[in-house]
């Protein structure tokens, strides 16, 4: 699905009574051959959900978390304003890490924080010891082998709203406001089970 923003897209004519609404010209073959194809539209997590995902995964200042789909960057400025944590955002949309970046600026945390326009199915995550998402059941499970592969054991993941399968049980779950929160950390038998 190419998500283009609106305001983009149409201009709006004011002759005659009708106000018709028009492509802009060349503008949109332009925006279609530019927009990122988005697998999961951006959709903010609630701040109070942030919050409770970064207790349950305990991040604390020695920790640098990843954040896969990071929209607006807001779990990443938390997770650095709050706990003192490092932070990665990762989101092929430039529009949003752009205001990731505009938003760690005005909290204070551009040196502890960074933001990535890339393919999270290519991000290397080997780094981070806490891996945060907000993303749809199938690209968990599609992730969830990268996951097992790429961190170290006792890394930490969070998901906001959706699990990981079956083949995943989460070590803990919760809930904010009627939204489930799941959290797992990596095992040496995820390890094993992606070298066999």
């Amino acid at each position: 699905m190419i998500s283009l923003p609106r305001r983009h897209v149409l201009t709006r004519l004011g002759a005659g009574a009708a106000g018709l609404l028009l492509p802009a010209p060349g503008l949109l073959a332009q925006n279609i051959a530019t927009a990122p194809t988005l697998d999961v539209p951006f959709v903010p997590t609630p701040q109070e959900v942030v919050e409770r995902m970064l207790q349950m995964a305990k991040v604390g200042k020695n920790d640098v978390l990843y954040d896969l789909g990071c929209g607006d960057g807001r779990i990443v400025v938390t997770a650095a304003k709050a706990h003192g944590a490092r932070g990665t955002g990762i989101d092929i949309d430039p529009e949003r890490i752009g205001e990731a970046r505009k938003n760690a600026e005005q909290a204070g945390v551009a040196g502890q924080v960074s933001f990535k326009v890339a393919d999270l199915f290519e991000t290397d995550v080997s780094p981070a010891s806490v891996v945060t998402l907000y993303l749809l059941p199938n690209i968990n499970t599609r992730l969830r082998p990268r996951l097992w592969k790429q961190l170290k054991v006792g890394s930490r993941v969070v998901s906001h709203a959706f699990d990981m399968g079956p083949e995943w049980p989460p070590d803990n779950t919760d809930s904010v406001d009627g939204r489930s929160i799941y959290y797992w950390t990596i095992k040496p038998a995820h390890k094993r089970a992606v070298k066999s």
